[in-house]
């Protein structure tokens, strides 16, 4: 790298100024491509990845998986590597250092972000969510803990920790539009500055595609957690109305809702106070895409309550870790069969319920059939409820309003043809 700068340097002075700007721009390119992989892939690799693997070959940390933790970090080293050579090698060739014929910048970067490294990176920061959720599982252990210590105080990490090198791809994924475009507006002939376009946008594809994939599974890693610690009350001990015979009981334990949430995206979720009669309950609602579900908290005795009022992101990985369990109340909340009514600041001043509102459940002939008085902590939290809910209401009676027009739609271009 010091040769070819000394090398950019000497030749400057006969460049013209529009040619040396586009040269500047790759030239961003490629430092920063160094030091991607010299500072950051390659001190994961040799520093931190290979030291745990020497561990295990002497027969500590056995149970650490590798891939969990570091994922295809190998193949991005391999990537960026191969990527940094022809990029040199192009701009030798752009400069005249070289003899030439290898291929141009646009037909390089267009084959090697096509081929190469979108796919690459989108495996690894598919995988980067569960690599965190593991290392912090890794966190409390004594061994690991003086592996990673030992690991970050190395001159290589230069005071980075592990959490610090393990989110610089995807920091790097969301660079590299910005760095193509640069070097696209520096660029001569239409076809060229096109041709580079193009590719930014296939990263921010990349990207984009991406992001879904990561909600997606953010969203099914939390729900099945979450599916495992619901509890479903039977009809006989939530309403205590109904009668069935010990000799029955079985038919209607065949009839489960585990299953329910498996397959649904959890858009809002927290604690809350539910007025009861003359008590208060604390319960934790899920607002999932098709229904709300309120749920007491069932504690594990071992743990005690957290005094401290945590983040909503992280209240709930908080309680899932302590072991408890979530008892649905009443039956799940459709959206379609929800109606939610604010109490305002004269009303609650007067009923003594400050920052409530009212969930009312319907049937399918409007009559209620259900009613729950909720209390937010603060103001904004309940701002933030009411918005979640009717946003998640409006989106599925237009989802619903969607279908029936293509059901109406296709019936219609039946009965036409018939």
């Amino acid at each position: 790298i010091r040769t070819f700068h000394n090398l950019q340097g000497h030749s400057s002075g006969s460049l013209s100024q529009k040619f040396y700007k586009r040269q500047e721009a790759i030239w961003e390119l490629f430092t920063s491509e160094c030091v991607y992989f010299m500072d950051q892939l390659m001190v994961l690799k040799e520093v931190f990845l290979a030291t745990l693997t020497d561990l295990r070959a002497r027969n500590c940390l056995l149970d650490v998986d590798t891939w969990r933790l570091f994922a295809n970090l190998n193949e991005l080293c391999l990537v960026s590597f191969g990527f940094l050579n022809n990029l040199f090698r192009v701009i030798k060739d752009t400069l005249g250092i070289s003899e030439g014929g290898g291929p141009t910048l646009l037909e390089l970067l267009s084959k090697v972000f096509k081929e190469s490294v979108c796919h690459c990176l989108q495996k690894y920061c598919l995988n980067y969510s569960a690599a965190l959720i593991y290392l912090d599982g890794l966190k409390h252990r004594e061994d690991f803990g003086s592996y990673v210590k030992w690991c970050e105080r190395h001159k290589q990490c230069r005071r980075l920790q592990l959490r610090d090198l393990l989110v610089a791809p995807l920091q790097r994924l969301t660079r590299y539009p910005l760095l193509l475009r640069n070097i696209a507006k520096r660029l001569e002939t239409d076809d060229e500055v096109q041709g580079l376009q193009s590719v930014a946008e296939q990263v921010d594809t990349a990207i984009c595609d991406l992001e879904g994939k990561v909600k997606w599974l953010d969203n099914y890693q939390v729900v099945k957690l979450l599916r495992d610690t619901l509890v479903w009350l039977p009809v006989w001990e939530r309403d205590k109305r109904a009668f069935i015979p010990e000799n029955l009981k079985h038919l209607l334990k065949a009839v489960t809702l585990e299953n329910l949430i498996s397959h649904r995206s959890l858009l809002h979720e927290g604690k809350l106070v539910l007025t009861a009669n003359t008590k208060l309950i604390d319960v934790y609602l899920f607002l999932f895409d098709e229904f709300l579900l309120i749920t007491k908290i069932k504690r594990n005795k071992r743990c005690k309550p957290n005094p401290l009022r945590l983040p909503q992101n992280q209240e709930l990985e908080q309680l899932l870790k302590e072991g408890c369990t979530f008892t649905v109340v009443d039956q799940p909340v459709s959206l379609d069969r929800l109606q939610l009514k604010n109490i305002d600041q004269l009303n609650a001043s007067t009923s003594g319920l400050p920052l409530s509102f009212i969930i009312m459940h319907q049937n399918r002939y409007q009559q209620c059939i259900g009613a729950f008085i909720l209390q937010a902590p603060s103001e904004t939290a309940k701002r933030a409820w009411m918005t979640k809910i009717e946003d998640a209401v409006s989106a599925l009676l237009k989802h619903d309003s969607l279908q029936l027009q293509h059901k109406s739609a296709s019936l219609w271009l039946e009965s036409s043809q018939i």
